[in-house]
C-alpha cells in the first residue's frame, strides 16, 4: 500500500504525525509513505523508516508573490510532482483549506481527512472523499493516530505512540553525550520567552556541577541572545548554526533539556530525552510535549516573568536524578 501524507507545518505538528506512521507500519506490513511538507521541515519525514519520498512545498514563501512568474512555475512543478504517483490513500492531516485545495485536491487517490466537526477549518472537509470524525478532546498526536487508523482501516493502539526516530540518532551520539544540558531559549512569540536574566541565573546555579550547557540558535537575533546568555560562563557553549538533523544529534546526546514552548521542544520529546518545558500563556494540555520523560512547568498567571530560576533548577535536579541510570 502506498499512501500520501499531507502535513505541511509547523515543526511540532509534523513531529506529532510520526507516531501515526509507526502505528500503520505495525498494522499493515509493507506500507510505504510519501509526504508533502513545507520546505523548511523536509528533513523530518525522512527520519521515519516508512517514508520513501519527501515532497517539498513552499506555500509560506509563495504567498509573498503568488502570481509572480517564478512562483507560478514552482507551483506547476510541484503539482506535476504530486501527480506523478497514484496513491491508494491520501491522508490530509493538516485540516486547512489551503492545504486541502492546493495539495490534497490535485493528488491522485482516495482522499481522507477530518469531517467538518473535527477539522481546524471545517470547509477543508469538502475536498475529501472520506471524512472521519476525530475526537477533539485528546492530544494532537492521538488525534492524528486516530485519523490514520480510520483512514487505513485498523484499530488505533491503546499504547503510547512511538515516534520511531530515536534509534536513528542513538547510533551516532556525540563523543560527550550525557555530559551536557541543552537550553532551548528561542521561540517565535515574545510572551513565550523566559527572561534572559532568569536563564543566566539558572546557568549560574550550575557552576558547582560538572555539566556544561549548549545553546543552539537559528536566526541572528537568537545567536545574539545566546551570546548574552553565555557571557562570563566558561562552561556554556554557543553552538555554530546547525541543520535540523545536526541539532537533533546534539539533543539526542543531552543529559537533559530545558526549553520554552518551541518546535525543538517537540523534537526533544520525539528523541525520548528528558525535557522540562516552560509554559507561560500557552496551554500544554493538547499540544504539549508528548512522549517519555516530558515535564511541564507552568508559570503563575500565565506569565514567564513569574517563573523563578530556583523552581526550574529544583525540577532539573529531580529530572537528572530520576534519569541517572539512563544516561
Amino acid at each position: 500500500m502506498r499512501v500520501l501524507i499531507v502535513k505541511t507545518s509547523s515543526m511540532g505538528d509534523v513531529l506529532h504525525t510520526l507516531p501515526a506512521l509507526t502505528d500503520a507500519m505495525q498494522a499493515i506490513p509493507g506500507i510505504r509513505f510519501d509526504w508533502v511538507v513545507e520546505e523548511g521541515f523536509t528533513q523530518i519525514p525522512g527520519w521515519h523508516p516508512t517514508v520513501d519520498r519527501v515532497i517539498a512545498v513552499a506555500i509560506r514563501r509563495w504567498r509573498k508573490n503568488w502570481f509572480g512568474s517564478e512562483t507560478r512555475q514552482q507551483r506547476c512543478d510541484f503539482k506535476r510532482e504530486v501527480q506523478s504517483t497514484p496513491y491508494d490513500v491520501i491522508i490530509d492531516a493538516q485540516g486547512l483549506i489551503k492545504s486541502a485545495a492546493l495539495i490534497t485536491r490535485v493528488a491522485k487517490g482516495e482522499k481522507h481527512g477530518q469531517d467538518c466537526k473535527s477539522a481546524r477549518e471545517p470547509f477543508a472537509s469538502w475536498f475529501f472523499n472520506q471524512r472521519h470524525e476525530i475526537d477533539k478532546k485528546q492530544h494532537a498526536v492521538e488525534r492524528t493516530r486516530e485519523l490514520f487508523a480510520k483512514s487505513l482501516g485498523y484499530e488505533k493502539p491503546a499504547t503510547q505512540g512511538d515516534y520511531a526516530i530515536a534509534a536513528r540518532f542513538l547510533s551516532h551520539l556525540p563523543a560527550d553525550a550525557g555530559q551536557y544540558l541543552v537550553f532551548l531559549h528561542a521561540t517565535t512569540r515574545a510572551d513565550k520567552h523566559w527572561p534572559e536574566e532568569k536563564w543566566r541565573e539558572l546557568i549560574g546555579m550550575l557552576s558547582t556541577t560538572n555539566l556544561r550547557v549548549k545553546l543552539p540558535w537559528g536566526a541572528e537575533h537568537e545567536y545574539q541572545r545566546a551570546l548574552r546568555l553565555a557571557e562570563g560562563f566558561p562552561y556554556v557553549e554557543v553552538l555554530p548554526k546547525l541543520s535540523l538533523e545536526k541539532v537533533a544529534e546534539v539533543l539526542a546526546g543531552a543529559k537533559a533539556v530545558i526549553s520554552v514552548d518551541t518546535g525543538l521542544s517537540h523534537l526533544t520529546a520525539a528523541l525520548d530525552r528528558p525535557n522540562i518545558t516552560l509554559y507561560g500563556p500557552t496551554d500544554p494540555g493538547l499540544i504539549g510535549g508528548y512522549g517519555k520523560n516530558q515535564f511541564v512547568l507552568k508559570a503563575e498567571n500565565n506569565s514567564l516573568e513569574n517563573l523563578p530560576a530556583e523552581r526550574v533548577f529544583e525540577q532539573l535536579n529531580d529530572v537528572i536524578f530520576a534519569n541517572k541510570d539512563q544516561n
